[in-house]
């Protein structure tokens, strides 16, 4: 491959890659350990990060379990969940702190599909971009003794790059969708 077009291909590929780690994030009704990431419990005296004090697991899809090692921590633990914003009521039978997620309401989903296409939009946007960009700088190339045929097959291939990438990104709208309104 043409080195030329290379460096916007790489660009590409970031952005594509960049948007894909997004939707990761967003949560669809399953549980994911992640959002307990930011949490600390109080463990003699300091603060604690909760994955150094107990074993996170998913054992169900809208389910996590949380099982400190030591079981003097349960209370922490319990007090910690409910004093963040996660919105989420820690049940425990003395061994074991359990994390349901509650069933996404419809009007949540849609709502969810809408932030999944405006942040594909933004990916769209960003490729397009780079897209101008790499035109720009092969239309000066003219003034550097490259011949006008070889820009326009530079800007064609540039063409055929952002095409593939553009539905890459779709095809990874359509996959976070589907999975956000499955019920």
């Amino acid at each position: 491959m043409d080195e030329r077009i290379q460096k916007y291909e790489e660009k590409m590929k970031k952005t594509l890659s960049g948007f894909e780690a997004e939707l990761v994030t967003i949560r669809a009704g399953r549980a994911n350990p992640h959002i307990l990431d930011k949490i600390t419990v109080d463990y003699y005296g300091s603060p604690t990060p909760l994955q150094q004090v107990a074993n996170v697991t998913v054992p169900e899809a809208r389910m996590i379990q949380i099982q400190p090692w030591e079981s003097s921590l349960i209370k922490g633990i319990e007090k910690a969940i409910l004093t963040s914003d996660l919105g989420l009521n820690p049940n425990n039978d003395g061994k074991v702190i359990r994390l349901v997620f509650p069933e996404l309401t419809e009007e949540r989903r849609k709502e969810l599909v809408k932030d999944v296409k405006k942040k594909g939009e933004g990916a769209k946007v960003a490729v397009r971009n780079i897209r101008r960009d790499a035109n720009d700088a092969f239309k000066k190339l003219t003034k550097q003794d490259v011949s006008e045929d070889e820009v326009k097959e530079l800007e064609e291939k540039v063409q055929k790059l952002t095409d593939k990438y553009i539905k890459e990104i779709d095809a990874a709208i359509d996959n976070k969708s589907k999975e956000i309104l499955t019920v």
